[in-house]
């Protein structure tokens, strides 16, 4: 028994098993063998079209192609195809090429799109309706994941108030170093500088989830170095000691007795913001 068993073991597994393939000879498993042994994309996203429209494995020949499309920097070909043949895909395909379309949309930097379907599927998410309408743990997973998106498409926008708001939500429902650290970010760019000094402090003294992260730690870290030079900077200006004022100041010392300017100089002053540097 001990020698038959030994002998199933060494048996080799089917070659679509090793490779990760599903088994037959259809369009769509040409497809993944071209694409996952053959390792040649454009082929690959040939066949898959002819998967689509033979109508075999629908919902995962598009899936697919579309990311091997985003791979060879066709992602705007990518959305045309999702948006075009999306609604030969089964009613469960939706929720998977969507995220597959948020990506796309990033990748093309079309914000505004990215920003519609985030917000649509984080309503999906909170009103139970997204995963059969189970509150699952990848629908929490992903919600975080959205929310942190949402939150970057603002701030690619220069929407710093609106991103504030999403980080703010994110914080509450499930605080990390990482989200404290764009938050702290969003309140930089408003100028609320003490706002964001107390919440990298958060990170930095280890008060929050992931503050032992190496890489948000770092990022903390920057941001700080980022926030006192900003605060210094200003410091200067409220004192009076712009480069400027300097300027000033060291002239008037060299020359206490005389105009430190010709006079030719006074008359274009006025004029200094409209001259060509």
């Amino acid at each position: 028994m001990s020698d038959g068993k030994k002998g199933d073991q060494n048996l080799e597994a089917p070659f679509h098993v090793v490779h990760k393939l599903p088994a037959g000879d259809s369009p769509y498993v040409r497809a993944k063998h071209v694409q996952l042994v053959e390792k040649d994309p454009e082929a690959a996203i040939v066949l898959f079209w002819k998967a689509i429209n033979a109508g075999d494995r629908v919902d995962s020949a598009l899936k697919d192609m579309a990311v091997v499309m985003k791979q060879q920097d066709r992602a705007e070909e990518a959305i045309e195809a999702i948006n075009s043949f999306r609604d030969r895909c089964s009613k469960q395909a939706q929720e998977s090429l969507d995220n597959v379309l948020i990506d796309l949309y990033k990748k093309c930097g079309r914000v505004e799109e990215q920003i519609d379907l985030l917000k649509q599927k984080l309503r999906m998410i909170n009103q139970g309706e997204a995963f059969n309408g189970k509150p699952t743990k990848t629908a929490r997973s992903h919600g975080k994941k959205f929310q942190g998106n949402l939150g970057w498409a603002y701030m690619q926008q220069e929407n710093h108030r609106a991103a504030e708001a999403v980080y703010q939500k994110a914080q509450i429902i499930d605080p990390d170093a990482n989200k404290a650290c764009n938050l702290s970010l969003c309140l930089m760019k408003q100028s609320r500088h003490s706002e964001a000094r107390l919440v990298l402090e958060q990170v930095l003294q280890n008060k929050i989830a992931g503050s032992n992260d190496q890489k948000s730690r770092k990022r903390a870290e920057e941001l700080m170095r980022e926030l006192e030079e900003s605060q210094s900077a200003n410091k200067l200006t409220e004192d009076g000691f712009t480069i400027e004022g300097l300027d000033q100041l060291v002239m008037n010392q060299w020359s206490p007795l005389r105009s430190r300017r010709l006079p030719i100089f006074e008359e274009i002053s006025q004029f200094r913001d409209q001259l060509a540097c």
